[in-house]
């Protein structure tokens, strides 16, 4: 049986690990509404995008409307996930996710080229028997997402050019709310030629249409460009905020599980505490009783 100062120890160590547990609750939560921030925050830049590509698109509608979809020979595949722990099933959950896809496409191993954001997610997929060619990791803030963005730009163009990949897929957990989210997959390269077509066919929302002076390939390539760098940035913003849903999401469970293990403590610890008490009184009235027997 458990003493008191044994009991009074692990109450202590638990009451500790709570107070931890809400601690990285508080910091998941805000890192949350942080990125949560930075994916409102591209919605204005997207939306500036997608209409510079309308007006060039409606410039170039013959090119655009037969333009097909290209079967894939040498595959990219970026693969968001966490650096660090307690993010339950979160790396698990995309790489399975992203590797079903890639294996879906009918691409050859040895044609496949894989990105991974993030050490943990690199070991999923490695251990799954596909090897990973780049490994970044995530960053810390917002601030550090657009140095990441544009070293993947990088890569992108080194695999295209020298390695002659042309299909790009961007795979990231898409938050949703509170502490749930999903995994998504993106084609990023090339454009969905649909995704093209419809922009191109869209109604323009005033009664005069701007116009450009710079060449039309020149533009439409600088506006693909800027195209990249959304959804990447979107892709990083919202795959930090699905893992620190995921953490939050560990961490109520970690806390209800404590605060738990805690009442039962103190429940010992009362009992515990009591019998003891009981035993202190009862040694005191033999010991009284003893005595009295002496005396007479």
């Amino acid at each position: 049986m458990q003493t008191t100062e044994s009991l009074k120890r692990r109450m202590k160590s638990a009451g500790d690990l709570l107070s931890v547990v809400k601690t990285m609750k508080a910091l998941a939560a805000v890192s949350i509404r942080q990125y949560q921030r930075a994916v409102d925050s591209l919605r204005d830049y997207n939306r500036t995008v997608e209409m510079g590509l309308q007006i060039v698109l409606k410039e170039r509608m013959g090119a655009t409307m037969k333009r097909k979809n290209a079967p894939i020979k040498r595959l990219g595949v970026i693969v968001f996930g966490s650096d660090q722990g307690l993010c339950g099933q979160l790396n698990e959950q995309i790489s399975v996710f992203a590797l079903d896809h890639i294996k879906s496409t009918g691409v050859k191993k040895e044609n496949r080229k894989v990105l991974s954001v993030g050490a943990r997610v690199a070991d999923y997929v490695e251990d799954a028997g596909q090897p990973v060619d780049e490994l970044l990791t995530t960053p810390g803030s917002t601030a550090g997402i657009t140095p990441l963005v544009q070293e993947i730009i990088m890569i992108i163009d080194e695999w295209h050019f020298r390695g002659n990949v042309d299909h790009f897929y961007l795979f990231y957990n898409e938050y949703l709310t509170g502490a749930t989210y999903h995994p998504h997959m993106l084609q990023l390269l090339p454009v969905d030629a649909d995704w093209l077509k419809q922009i191109a066919r869209k109604k323009w929302e005033s009664k005069s249409l701007p116009i450009f002076r710079m060449d039309g390939d020149r533009i439409f390539s600088s506006l693909i460009r800027e195209y990249l760098f959304v959804s990447l940035y979107r892709a990083f913003a919202e795959s930090l905020a699905s893992e620190n849903a995921s953490r939050l999401a560990s961490m109520q469970n970690a806390e209800k599980n404590i605060e738990e293990q805690l009442q039962d403590l103190h429940v010992q610890f009362h009992r515990t505490r009591q019998m003891t008490i009981t035993e202190e009184l009862l040694d005191i009235v033999a010991g009284f009783e003893a005595l009295q027997e002496e005396a007479s």
